[in-house]
């Protein structure tokens, strides 16, 4: 045996330990008690601010055929989108300096690979400036065309159009990777907009060299009873457990309402080969998170100007459920390895205390050094703490049929799901409650009752659904 070979099967065996680690921690419920889901309006001053508020962060190796030897990030953003929102539909924000940051070398610093998108918005266009309409889209009636393309013929209706580029930073190298590609616009209606689904694919681009990104309006791929969890965990049945037949099915949620159904975020997705984000180190675990910046000029003396972090996002709603409304706002402006000052909501968690004062049943509320290790390093013994998530190179991605939305906690355990990076179909909302709870929930099978999406994923880039359109839209109600 070569020493290469050899070396070889070593990382195998500790990448496969770490899995293996990672299902312990979850199977014997002393895993990361927090209550992990989307992020939707989750500080004070973010609320205030939908164009620069993250709602998820996806981080996973892509599982379609062929495809496997690419990792995808995807951000969504604007949370709560009303597809009838005319006649000034929803935009990203040429203001904000939308980023993936990613750490490859295990410090917990996440800029050896940064990935930028900045958008502009450009003058009013087509038919709605020709006739001084007031639609930001307009077609299919009257003798007017519908909007088909998102540029030459069949574009005249698309009045409102935003443009954007994506630049690679590689330590001080900051290389342009595309510039001028179209973002895929609202989708207003079946008569505007008759074949929308077109539309994303025109907006999908292919940039060589194993890049492709998309930007534009997706469905909200996350699914929970929000309004049931943060009502004080009041949820729809009591006590909130499912069958062992229901629990098994991830097509039917049980007793549970999806109050995200019917609304649509912003999507931008990119998916690249996985060398271009470990290439420098190898790496087989990373690190990553997304953020929202926005333009800030400081008056020192000198004076200079620059950007300011308004959010970040890594794993879901850490600050929700974990970091104290009183510091809320600043953890959305420090960097993910500044998390030692946030120390003690991660020893202490709040959260375990409302579960055991809601449920009555007992649960872990001190001295919580597996949540923290768990969630803010790459193994226990590092000294740095950093809010990432982690994605192990080694383990092979599930096919999209086969993923199980419970991942580690399935009865047949999928381990290519959260914690280990993060997959649009994964019941975030319900892992956390069981493990949260510990042994007790587990067992019982404790949940949101919520286990499906309302609108179907898909197994390809962007992988998330076609957004609802403003005519047809629904949503669903207890």
């Amino acid at each position: 045996m070569t020493r290469a070979v050899e070396k070889r099967k070593i990382v195998i065996a500790l990448g496969l330990a770490l899995g293996a680690l990672f299902l312990a921690l979850f199977a014997r419920g002393t895993g990361p008690q927090a209550a992990q889901a989307a992020s939707h309006r989750e500080a004070p001053l973010i609320s205030l601010d939908p164009t620069a508020d993250i709602t998820d962060f996806f981080m996973f190796r892509d599982y379609a055929p062929g495809e496997q030897d690419k990792v995808v990030l995807i951000m969504d953003v604007i949370p709560g989108e009303e597809p009838s929102s005319g006649p000034n539909y929803w935009n990203f924000d040429p203001n904000v300096l939308y980023r993936f940051s990613v750490d490859n070398n295990g410090d917990g610093k996440a800029d050896d690979v940064e990935l930028e998108f900045r958008f502009k918005t450009e003058p009013i266009r087509g038919i709605a400036r020709q006739f001084t309409l007031p639609f930001s889209y307009v077609g299919g009636a009257g003798g007017l065309p519908p909007v088909t393309a998102l540029d030459g013929p069949g574009s005249e209706g698309l009045g409102l159009r935003q443009r954007y580029s994506v630049t690679l930073v590689h330590g001080r190298h900051r290389t342009q990777v595309a510039n001028g590609l179209i973002a895929v616009p609202s989708n207003a209606g079946p008569r505007t907009m008759p074949d929308y689904a077109s539309l994303a694919a025109q907006g999908t681009y292919d940039l060589g060299n194993g890049i492709k990104v998309f930007a534009g309006q997706r469905e909200d791929p996350f699914y929970i009873d929000l309004g049931g969890v943060f009502d004080t965990l009041n949820l729809r049945r009591v006590p909130p457990i499912e069958t062992p037949a229901e629990d098994a099915n991830d097509t039917v949620s049980p007793f549970g309402t999806d109050m995200l159904s019917g609304f649509n975020v912003h999507s931008i997705a990119i998916e690249l080969p996985a060398s271009m984000l470990n290439g420098d180190t190898g790496a087989t675990t990373i690190g990553a998170y997304a953020s929202t910046s926005r333009p800030h000029v400081e008056v020192d003396g000198d004076g200079h100007g620059g950007f300011r972090q308004v959010q970040r996002l890594a794993n879901p709603l850490v600050n929700e459920a974990i970091i104290g409304t009183v510091d809320k706002d600043r953890w959305n402006a420090l960097e993910p390895e500044q998390e030692s000052r946030f120390e003690d909501y991660y020893l202490n968690p709040r959260l375990a205390l409302a579960l055991e004062l809601v449920f009555g049943v007992p649960a872990a509320k001190t001295n919580r050094t597996d949540l923290r290790d768990l969630l803010l390093k790459y193994q226990p013994s590092d000294r740095r703490l950093s809010e990432l998530l982690r994605l192990n190179l080694l383990v092979p991605p599930t096919p999209f049929a086969d993923q199980k939305r419970m991942t580690v906690l399935a009865d047949t355990p999928d381990p290519a799901g959260w914690p280990n990076g993060r997959r649009p179909k994964d019941d975030v909302t319900d892992i956390a409650i069981r493990v949260v709870g510990g042994p007790n929930y587990v067992a019982a099978r404790a949940s949101d009752g919520v286990n499906t999406d309302d609108a179907a994923l898909s197994g390809s880039f962007p992988f998330l659904a076609t957004p609802f359109d403003g005519r047809n839209r629904h949503h669903d109600n207890p």
